[in-house]
């Protein structure tokens, strides 16, 4: 499963990846997990507000922080 956070460097982005890498190792879940700052990219992906999370090239949240069982949704696909 691929994971991206997109955003610049805010403190939510990074609140969001280490949720998404946690609740990954809990529940066993192999992940590769990447951050994207380059605007014209996190654009690209029609993300207007930051922290966004695009799994498998799909985009699945856009600002602000997504609740820990939503992330675990997503995990468990």
């Amino acid at each position: 499963m691929e994971i991206k956070v997109l955003g610049g460097c805010c403190g939510n982005c990074d609140t969001v990846m280490k949720m998404v890498a946690d609740k990954a190792a809990a529940l066993g879940v192999e992940i590769s997990l990447e951050k994207v700052t380059d605007m014209a990219a996190i654009l690209g992906y029609g993300v207007m507000s930051t922290p966004g999370v695009v799994i498998d090239g799909k985009v699945v949240h856009a600002g602000g922080i997504p609740k820990p069982s939503q992330v675990e949704v997503w995990l468990k696909g």
